[in-house]
């Protein structure tokens, strides 16, 4: 099996983008982690873990067929936030910017007829619409709860509870 130089450059791409995704999330937990949001900085860790996983999917990928991968630098995110519902929907923009980028790969593998990339990247389509969902409920919670100091430390508790480790080294 081959896949064409397009290809290989947009899995290469999209490694790039689930690093700096990662170092991203990195930063966000450490960010709350200092600012006194316990649950949050164990949320946005557990995130960056998933994304440096991602990243590993897509170089595994890549050495399985026979593809040199290139292992990504990565510029340093920014490590200054307004507020936790800024990193909130600064997360959701990354992810919709991670879906982008996973749909034009499934447009390139479908003209290509490359069937083993499209089946590859079908679960990272689905795991996207699984991101974009999860930061969109937790937007709407400073909706529904507040933005008080009282509201903030719920969702903060909220976040705790949704920082369970995924498998994501499983399905592919």
């Amino acid at each position: 099996m081959k896949i064409s130089p397009k290809m290989k450059k947009a899995l290469n791409d999209q490694t790039a983008l689930e690093a700096g995704a990662s170092n991203t999330y990195l930063a966000m937990a450490s960010w709350s982690e200092i600012t006194g949001y316990e649950g949050s900085a164990a949320f946005f860790y557990v995130q960056a873990e998933e994304e440096r996983q991602h990243m590993l999917k897509f170089i595994h990928y890549l050495n399985d067929m026979g593809v040199s991968a290139t292992i990504p630098g990565t510029k340093s995110p920014t490590s200054s936030f307004k507020s936790l519902e800024t990193i909130i929907k600064t997360a959701l923009n990354n992810e919709r910017i991670v879906t982008n980028a996973i749909h034009k790969m499934v447009e390139i593998a479908q003209k290509e007829k490359d069937h083993s990339t499209y089946a590859f990247l079908e679960w990272f389509v689905n795991e996207q619409v699984e991101e974009e969902r999860k930061f969109e409920t937790i937007l709407q919670k400073f909706d529904l709860i507040g933005r008080d100091k009282l509201a903030i430390n719920e969702i903060d508790k909220i976040l705790n509870g949704m920082s369970v480790t995924p498998d994501v080294a499983g399905t592919a």
